[in-house]
């Protein structure tokens, strides 16, 4: 064989390993159907917990080649924990590089309604590294929540409903000083000037806002329904308001209030004490906060739901006027139950 031959045997030969490297390092490792997935590394998670993770996940189908560049780039001595969104398709050096970075992808943490600290809890530990036991621990730390002037009945005035960027290995202190911070920007000058003309502090419009929003869901009513409390207040009366008798009970699954239910012992219960409960009964949204802030100047005392059903009220200024109205409900809801029982 003529050395030119050998030469170009060789040179071939390089060559197919050059580009068989390269198809290892940047061809397509992922064997997952999804267009993009998330992977999560927890923190002190090691190196060969993280590749087994990935393997098992379906991420990366080469082992020994991904193994191999990490240790060339020292990966596997320096694993960072957090979140990680990958593409169909993401080569082994796109990863090596990405997971080497730490450079995360942010959770994006919507915030509807919700009722409890432990539906918050719950939330946030499905979203975030940190389990809602710690969250727990958090929000009934009156110690820990008096940095945020909050206390263990205030504490979810501090929430907000939107959406949040937040990375995902935040610890749920942080989490929490994220919340906050957002309401403080929420409370602007315009909005503690509202509040302050209707003789409430931001925390106690908001705990109405939240029994308003437990009310309706007619964006319509829910001005008028927060005049019925204001004035309530304002007049010495109870608020009476079936909603906090749920919280209160915490069973949310009540369709109808007895006379036993209005009985139940409880600071959150509004038919035994006197004013707004110590804390919210829920997480009122944006809107419904400014419904309150903006209620009209009325002299409702009482409203009850409309016989038509669709979800909007009437209201009364004079008892006797809202038993008009309470009956044409009853009696309408009456018929309903029986036409029900007649199917």
């Amino acid at each position: 064989m003529s050395v030119k031959k050998i030469i170009r045997i060789i040179l071939l030969t390089v060559a197919l390993t050059a580009a068989y490297t390269a198809w290892l390092l940047f061809g397509s490792s992922t064997h997952f159907d999804e267009d993009k997935k998330s992977f999560y590394i927890n923190t002190g998670s090691t190196f060969n917990t993280v590749l087994a993770d990935l393997t098992q996940q379906g991420f990366v189908k080469n082992t020994f080649t991904f193994r191999t560049v990490a240790r060339l780039t020292k990966y596997d001595q320096k694993v960072k924990p957090g979140k990680y969104v990958f593409e169909k398709g993401s080569s082994v050096y796109h990863f090596i590089k990405r997971l080497q970075s730490g450079v995360q992808t942010p959770v994006n943490f919507v915030i509807t309604k919700l009722r409890t600290k432990e539906d918050l809890a719950r939330r946030i530990a499905t979203n975030f590294e940190c389990d809602s036991l710690a969250v727990m621990r958090l929000l009934n730390n009156n110690d820990s929540l008096a940095a945020f002037s909050l206390d263990t009945n205030t504490v979810m005035t501090a929430i907000i409903p939107n959406t949040y960027s937040i990375l995902w290995t935040t610890p749920a202190a942080r989490i929490l000083k994220k919340l906050y911070n957002e309401q403080q920007k929420f409370w602007n000058e315009t909005r503690k000037a509202k509040a302050k003309k209707l003789q409430l502090t931001p925390a106690q419009v908001y705990t109405l806002a939240s029994i308003v929003e437990e009310e309706t869901n007619m964006p319509e009513d829910k001005g008028k329904i927060a005049s019925v409390y204001i004035n309530r207040i304002k007049t010495g009366m109870k608020l009476a308001a079936d909603p906090t008798v749920k919280f209160a009970m915490k069973d949310f699954g009540l369709k109808r209030i007895y006379h036993k239910h209005l009985l139940y012992p409880s600071p959150y219960n509004t038919y035994q004490v006197q004013g707004l409960p110590p804390g919210p009964i829920c997480t009122p949204l944006p809107k419904t906060i400014d419904a309150v802030l903006d209620a009209p100047d009325t002299d409702y005392l009482f409203f009850v739901a409309k016989a038509d059903f669709r979800g909007y009220s009437n209201f009364a200024a004079t008892y006797a006027e809202h038993q008009k109205y309470a009956k044409e409900y009853q009696d309408a809801l009456n018929i309903l139950m029986k036409e029900k029982e007649l199917k």
